[in-house]
């Protein structure tokens, strides 16, 4: 047995020997190798046409989209300002750092924006209803004798009972109408019922009536009045005469007392 093992063991190195010797003795593959001449190379004979751009060809591209830098904006003289009031408030309120005090102070001048622009409004609106809206003198009949601002600055001299007959002589209702009101407040400013005012308005005079039966003929005279004058139609001579004495009786209530 053991030299059969042997036997075998002998066989197996002598297959190994000649195996390595083929290994050894093999020859390794050759590489063909390819040869250019300069015949072989092909230059390009066609015409290149050469490109240029247009002299204006960056305006094109100034929208905001072509803008890959951010540039900050210079300050003003406005910006300088609120930082430096920020800077104050910021040592004066004990903020807890400067933006905040900025904020506080961009907020605040918003409010003030707010208010100007509401105050102005006012007395745009308030300019514009003295000038167009007011209850008794929005109209200055171009018939009439005296315009609507000589009678306001003097409805305590004026004569309406001659100022009266004159318009009803020309066939001016109206202005009649319109005198027949102002003789009215001149009545009831006198006995002391109403304390005129040129600024005021017939629901300011309204306000200051307590008799409930003198506010009452005061708002349906009021009505009578606006309806005539700033109707712009001429009324007939029953409309006149029914209002006129509506007129006279409303004279003698607040002039008895």
């Amino acid at each position: 047995m053991n030299r059969f093992l042997i036997i075998l063991y002998f066989i197996s190195c002598l297959s190994i020997a000649n195996a390595q010797d083929t290994l050894v003795k093999e020859d390794p593959p050759k590489i063909t190798t390819v040869k250019y001449t300069e015949k072989d190379i092909q230059v390009d004979s066609g015409t290149v046409e050469a490109k240029h751009f247009e002299k204006d060809f960056k305006t094109k591209y100034t929208d905001k989209e072509f803008v890959y830098e951010y540039k900050a904006p210079e300050k003003n003289w406005w910006d300088n300002f609120k930082n430096w009031l920020a800077r104050q408030i910021f040592n004066l309120f004990n903020f807890s750092s400067v933006k905040t005090s900025f904020d506080f102070i961009s907020f605040l001048f918003r409010i003030i924006a707010v208010l100007v622009v509401v105050v102005l409004i006012y007395f745009i609106a308030k300019a514009l209803i003295k000038k167009e809206g007011r209850w008794i003198f929005g109209k200055n009949a171009n018939k009439g004798t005296l315009f609507y601002s000589d009678a306001e600055k003097n409805i305590h001299l004026l004569d309406f009972e001659k100022l009266i007959k004159e318009s009803i002589e020309t066939g001016e209702r109206r202005i009649a109408v319109r005198y027949y009101y102002l003789w009215l407040l001149k009545v009831m400013a006198q006995h002391h019922y109403i304390e005129w005012d040129i600024e005021k308005t017939n629901s300011d005079y309204l306000y200051e009536l307590h008799n409930p039966i003198h506010k009452e003929e005061f708002t349906y005279l009021s009505y009578l009045y606006n309806y005539i004058w700033y109707g712009e139609f001429e009324i007939d001579d029953a409309t006149f005469r029914k209002t006129e004495n509506r007129f006279k009786k409303a004279l003698k209530t607040f002039g008895n007392g």
